[in-house]
């Protein structure tokens, strides 16, 4: 009998800095294998990476979130990135199109499973999305968890599954199926906010950048400075070198820093000159990460 595809997925928690918390939710993720934890307080978000077969996934995004809706409290969130949750978001990743379908089924049964048994709003984002106005992350982010409660209470934005109303503790859940972006932050020598914005809405494809790229502009008051942030939907049409130069040409760079795991592709062309923080070949590559699984996952 033919296995069950692989698939990744990369939930993001609304907590980049208690470390019990962090480990906790990580922890119960299984079935799920983690292969890389990366949190960051300045962000207030922890992203996991996590592989698992075809009718696992699911069942590991359930108990995922609701480990992360017990243990944090938006009410009391710190942190400079967008989010609308506990479980803020969970995409399920498939590595080939043969796997789309699988992916796809998995996140629609992680996105029932939520809204069904903890009573969550779940929206369905990007390919998943049953409107164009929940397409984008940041339509859906926009003004936080309160706007985003608002929206639903005046039945203008009706959640694809889950309750009506949001906890403001634990939030609303986004879900989609996606094969894999390359998510990575690029520091800047300066403490120019304004600056680290205006790079950053160059990048954008909203702002005339290349298709698929979406960036924005933090503080970093941890390293006291400034970052833009980017998800790239697609490295082969806006490759990960030409958007480093760009940034470049606007401001010196501090360090690269690659958030979860990337294909070992999307690196090419990156410059040699500039420094990748923590980063290990073994771990960060996703080639590399799942031959290190053999074949018991």
């Amino acid at each position: 009998m033919r296995e069950p595809p692989l698939l990744l997925s990369v939930p993001n928690v609304s907590d980049g800095e208690n470390r019990a918390t962090i480990e906790a939710i990580g922890k119960a993720f299984a079935p799920a294998t983690l292969l890389d934890v990366h949190s960051d307080p300045d962000h207030g978000r922890t992203v996991y990476t996590l592989a698992a077969r075809q009718g696992e996934v699911a069942a590991a995004l359930l108990a995922g979130a609701g480990a992360a809706t017990a243990r944090i409290d938006l009410r009391g969130h710190s942190g400079a990135h967008p989010h609308v949750g506990a479980l803020d978001v969970a995409p399920v990743v498939y590595l080939d199109d043969e796997a789309r379908g699988a992916a796809t089924a998995e996140a629609l049964t992680a996105a029932g499973l939520i809204g069904d048994e903890l009573d969550l709003p779940v929206f369905l984002y990007g390919d998943l999305a049953t409107a164009d106005d929940r397409r984008e992350r940041s339509l859906l982010r926009a003004g936080g968890p309160a706007a985003l409660a608002r929206r639903i209470a005046a039945g203008e934005l009706p959640p694809d599954y889950g309750p009506a109303s949001v906890d403001p503790a634990r939030g609303a859940v986004l879900v989609t199926a996606r094969p894999p972006l390359v998510a990575f932050n690029i520091d800047l020598v300066s403490d120019d906010l304004d600056l680290a914005r205006s790079i950053a809405g160059d990048l954008r494809e909203s702002g005339g950048g290349p298709p698929g790229v979406r960036a924005i502009g933090l503080r970093l008051q941890h390293r006291d400075r400034v970052q833009v942030s980017l998800n790239v939907h697609d490295y082969r049409v806006a490759p990960i070198g030409a958007l480093v130069d760009q940034v470049s040409r606007r401001a010196p760079i501090a360090e690269l820093e690659l958030v979860g795991l990337a294909p070992a592709a999307a690196l090419e062309g990156v410059p040699a000159g500039v420094p990748l923080r923590a980063f290990d070949p073994d771990r960060h590559i996703i080639e590399n990460a799942l031959r290190s699984l053999g074949p018991a996952c």
